[in-house]
């Protein structure tokens, strides 16, 4: 998980503060220290961590902490609010050519997923209307020009390649030629990396840059390789000049160094996060959202976001009134169980819920084999029996267990809280009143 151990260890620190009705400059500088501790450990950049304390604790023992009535809350805002400032205060927006077609030049070491990223940022694209173009120009990596043709299938976009008998410029060139010509109003081009920062490496990134003007230069970096990822970015910013950072494999980077240092150091915006290995699972990264994870003030605004992606509103009325009618069935069930995982990790999408620290989804113990359990016991019913489960009696029941692989008790289980599920949904819908009820996120009930 995302920030997990710096997660847990500020949420720590504060809750040390809120147990004091009053704090006094010792208290404070006592919390700073840990806060300190923290960051560095999560391989935050020493200078970084450096300004970041000194800025808290001037903030933090002035008259806006020890007259408020509240000063522990006091602390945490300044700190939600100095977080979010280090990131960069705001979502970093893509910037668009005032004529089409937009170039966006992607660069980065190998192996940090350039190639990849080239793709779901494609996706992004596509969705917000536009018609995107990629350009397969890393010609050394041996099946890179095949991976981003994979993609572009899988994606419906298109792949313009020359094979990989052709400069890197030419193939760039003729690319933007062909976006003219074809009417792609944005052209994504991949370039090859290297295995570490090298001569030859930039002087062909920066013949292209020369070459095709880019709109904008991303960098694609690795996050769990924490300070690395900043030196590549501040090195890659000093020779090319890049415009903004594409940080992958964020969800699985539990310190989150990376991701707190780089507009610091850079002075370049974080624009994407890669939060899984889907084609779906790139973010804009927003700094006020990502502060309020780190501090367990969870992250409404992107789990609405993604329930209104994923979820069918169509759907969630015929819900309703299936309810109302008290026709939900098994079916319905597993179907919303559904959609809620096509929303992420089920201990990503817990993780935006307010209240619910880094502990408490350690002792949580989110279980997705669980899932797929109760979605293998439902497929080994009849449809009778998932119309109405009442129907299943103790023969049935060993029927449906040695059908699906699992114990008698795991279909008690389902059987359980199907119904628990069922009634508080029916009571939701009561209380909300007709056609109110969006019928989101019973799973979780």
């Amino acid at each position: 998980m995302a920030f997990e151990g710096l997660a847990e260890k500020l949420q720590n620190a504060f809750k040390k503060l809120r147990g004091k009705g009053r704090l006094n400059e010792q208290d404070v500088k006592t919390a700073l220290k840990e806060i300190r501790m923290a960051l560095l450990e999560a391989d935050v950049n020493f200078k970084v961590v450096k300004d970041f304390v000194k800025k808290i604790e001037e903030r933090a023992v002035g008259h806006e902490v020890m007259e408020s009535l509240t000063p522990a809350q006091q602390v945490i805002k300044i700190v939600n609010e100095e977080l979010t400032s280090l990131m960069g205060g705001q979502k970093s927006e893509l910037v668009f050519a005032a004529k089409p077609p937009t170039v966006f030049m992607m660069v980065g070491l190998q192996g940090a997923g350039k190639t990849t990223q080239c793709g779901k940022l494609a996706r992004i694209l596509k969705e917000k209307g536009k018609n995107p173009l990629l350009v397969a120009g890393d010609i050394y990596r041996p099946a890179a020009i095949k991976q981003l043709q994979v993609l572009g299938e899988r994606l419906g976009v298109p792949v313009f390649s020359m094979g990989d008998q052709h400069s890197p410029v030419d193939i760039a060139k003729a690319a933007i030629n062909h976006a003219n010509t074809a009417g792609n109003d944005v052209v994504l081009i991949d370039t090859a990396g290297r295995l570490h920062i090298d001569e030859a490496m930039m002087d062909e990134l920066k013949a292209i840059k020369t070459n095709i003007k880019p709109h904008e230069i991303l960098l694609v970096v690795d996050a769990m390789t924490g300070q690395d990822a900043v030196n590549v970015a501040q090195n890659f910013d000093e020779a090319l000049g890049i415009d903004g950072v594409i940080l992958t494999k964020l969800d699985g980077d539990a310190r989150g160094g990376a991701a707190l240092s780089i507009k610091a150091v850079t002075g370049k915006p974080i624009k994407f996060v890669g939060m899984g290995e889907k084609l779906d699972a790139l973010e804009p990264f927003h700094p006020d959202r990502m502060a309020s994870r780190i501090l367990g003030m969870g992250d409404v605004l992107t789990l609405i976001e993604k329930a209104e992606a994923n979820i069918n509103a169509q759907k969630a009325m015929e819900l309703e009134e299936k309810l109302r009618k008290n026709e939900f069935t098994l079916d319905d069930f597993l179907e919303q169980m559904e959609q809620v995982r096509n929303m992420g990790p089920l201990e990503q999408i817990l993780g935006m819920i307010p209240g619910l620290s880094s502990a408490g989804l350690k002792n949580l113990q989110v279980d997705e084999k669980q899932l797929d359990r109760i979605q293998a016991i439902i497929f080994s019913m009849t449809p009778e029996e998932r119309r109405n489960p009442d129907i299943i009696n103790g023969s049935r029941r060993r029927r449906i267990s040695a059908g699906s692989g699992t114990t008698i008790q795991d279909v008690n289980r389902l059987l359980k809280q199907f119904k628990q599920t069922k009634k508080m949904m029916r009571q939701l819908s009561g209380m909300t009143g007709k056609g109110k009820f969006k019928g989101r996120f019973p799973f979780f009930q």
